[in-house]
């Protein structure tokens, strides 16, 4: 079968540009670049030259190849030498009267079998189109960049594209080792359309010194395995750039949650652009320069000392207490394991070995090290035998009821002084500081599970929090190998006030049929780096538990865009909830 587009044109040798033009002389096809002048070219020529010669350094390319893509690279400032592709792609600047321009000058000059294909990330692929006697044979193709190496194309329709001439381009984009997925004519499209509402989001979490830029981007890095935090990658994309894809999201959408926090406008007026400033979220070596450097902060100030900790209790006897337990006892303090009986107590002592034991067998943990834990673990089926601790720690079930009547207990039996931590997710800290009698002595410690393993703790100071109880979670998380990062008693916290909105966002695009489970996942893995797709992530967590983190978030923030989707409701309502029930986006027991 004849390979698609053997000579293919790209107009437009920026950074992206060039990228396209390489990955394509790699497959073997003719390309044909065309610049804007004759420096232009000569600049884009010399671009490619160093592209290609770095990655023969780094072992990615054969000199033989490089030469080989060289000769079938031809770079010019005549548009004209665009009628002989089969294929076009434009990588021009993100303007739109530029864009349309061209194309309409591309549709006089080229036969009118030939494809012109768009590399815009947030514009119009419709309006581009209609610059052109021949819209159906116009759509988007939007790379990824660096594009030797992120694998994932956005092969974009609109509402008049032939099927055939998008199914030869998802075929192309196969052929340059890509994958292809297919996704309607808005704003943003699939992965920019997920990302850039959650990094508006992380923006304006910072703009209200909710947490601060370190605590936001340490918290989505840890908590939820992304490559990069945030503001670290609005830092990399470019503030002026985030701020034009939201715009174009925010005029079709009318979501709020697109409308650019005010902070973006702020930094792009003040040129403080990111990475190629030097300067955005955060400061940087030099402009260009990936290496961030340390600010004096404004607000710092001397930290109140933490109470001692000498032994702990955990009350609880599930997956997450247990895993609390392991992590404190690893550590060489002293746990009481506190279950509603001592039977349950026993057997949660029983679920910790067997945890040890894995890690024994493993090589993550000596045998030694495995016994001296397990003798630190006492499991008692009282709460009153927590009189004595110096902390406890509650992780019983999510239910503010039963937690409520948990603290109540807790207020009178243990000593005055200790610490009442609690590991909610989602419910406020602070109800469950109104149920003692000693509000400043009660702080949120959410772990992440499974807790051994995730390095995160959110540390949840409510507006009552005595500031020494804050600075002895913080002390106990370094004490335990974690990493802690601050912030106050409002729904979601950090991480899940970040994730969750993303993911109901993922669950209104499959509703609103604008793609397909897989496609939206591949998306998100290939396009952004995540280490799970949206609906991978929402089968594993459970999709009742999701639905209830986004009525907690819906409620407390009362954003008409942060409404669950009726999509999740429908299938918490049909049973379907995930991985735990054999089916929720995916169909699991036919796996």
């Amino acid at each position: 079968m004849e390979r698609p587009f053997p000579t293919v044109a790209v107009v437009g040798l920026g950074t992206m540009g060039a990228g396209v033009a390489v990955a394509l002389a790699r497959s073997g096809r003719r390309v044909i670049g065309v610049e804007a002048g004759p420096t232009q070219a000569l600049r884009a020529l010399d671009r490619i030259e160093a592209s290609t010669a770095r990655a023969v350094e780094r072992g990615r390319l054969e000199a033989g190849e490089r030469a080989a893509l060289l000769a079938l690279i031809e770079v010019g400032d005549d548009l004209a030498a665009a009628a002989q592709a089969d294929l076009v792609v434009e990588e021009v600047p993100e303007d739109l009267e530029l864009k349309r321009a061209l194309f309409a000058e591309l549709d006089r000059i080229c036969p009118p079998e030939t494809v012109l294909a768009t590399g815009t990330t947030a514009l119009s692929v419709t309006r581009i189109a209609a610059a052109t006697a021949r819209p159906e044979r116009v759509l988007g193709v939007h790379f990824f960049n660096p594009v030797h190496t992120m694998r994932l194309v956005e092969v974009v329709r609109t509402v008049l594209t032939d099927p055939q001439a998008a199914e030869r381009v998802a075929e192309l984009a196969r052929d340059l080792g890509k994958e292809p997925v297919a996704a309607g004519d808005r704003a943003g499209f699939i992965a920019n359309g997920l990302l850039f509402a959650y990094l508006n989001q992380a923006a304006a979490m910072f703009e209200s010194r909710y947490a601060t830029r370190e605590d936001i981007d340490a918290a989505m890095r840890l908590g939820c395995g992304l490559p990069m935090g945030p503001l670290a990658l609005l830092d990399l994309i470019g503030i002026d750039t985030a701020r034009t894809v939201l715009e174009a999201m925010y005029a079709q959408s009318g979501d709020r949650l697109h409308a650019p926090a005010p902070i973006l406008g702020q930094l792009a007026a003040a040129g403080l652009l990111g990475r190629k400033s030097g300067r955005g979220f955060y400061a940087y070596e030099a402009p260009g320069s990936s290496k961030a450097v340390a600010e004096g902060s404004a607000d710092a100030r001397p930290r109140a000392a933490g109470r001692e900790v000498r032994s702990i209790g955990v009350c609880g006897s599930g997956t997450m207490a247990t895993g609390i337990v392991e992590v404190f006892a690893k550590a060489g303090l002293p746990v009481l394991l506190a279950a509603r009986s001592q039977e349950k107590a026993e057997r949660a002592k029983a679920q910790l070995a067997r945890s040890l034991e894995r890690s024994v067998a493993k090589g993550r943990l000596s045998g030694q090290a495995r016994d001296a834990a397990l003798a630190l673990v006492t499991p008692i089926g009282s709460y009153r035998d927590l009189a004595e601790v110096d902390l406890v720690v509650e992780a019983v079930a999510e239910d503010l009821a039963v937690k409520r009547e948990l603290f109540a207990a807790l207020d009178g039996i243990v000593k005055p002084g200790a610490v009442l931590a609690t590991t909610t997710s989602s419910l406020p800290v602070v109800s469950c500081a109104t149920a003692t009698s000693r509000p400043r002595d009660v702080v949120g410690m959410h772990f992440f599970n499974p807790a051994p393993a995730m390095k995160l703790v959110e540390v949840v100071s409510t507006v009552l929090t005595a500031e020494d109880v804050t600075a002895t979670v913080l002390e106990l998380c370094a004490k335990v190998r974690k990493h802690p990062v601050e912030c106050g008693d409002r729904a979601g916290f950090i991480v899940n006030a970040l994730l969750f909105p993303y993911l109901n966002d993922a669950v209104r695009m499959l509703q609103e049929h604008y793609a397909t489970v897989d496609d939206i996942d591949t998306a998100m893995k290939l396009g952004c780096g995540y280490p799970m797709g949206p609906f991978e992530l929402l089968d594993v967590v459970g999709l009742d538990v999701s639905l209830t983190i986004e009525q907690v978030l819906h409620q407390e923030f009362r954003e008409p865009g942060l409404a669950a989707a009726p999509l999740l409701e429908h299938l918490v309502a049909a049973g379907c909830l995930g991985r735990k029930t054999g089916r929720g986006f995916r169909d699991h027991a036919r796996r």
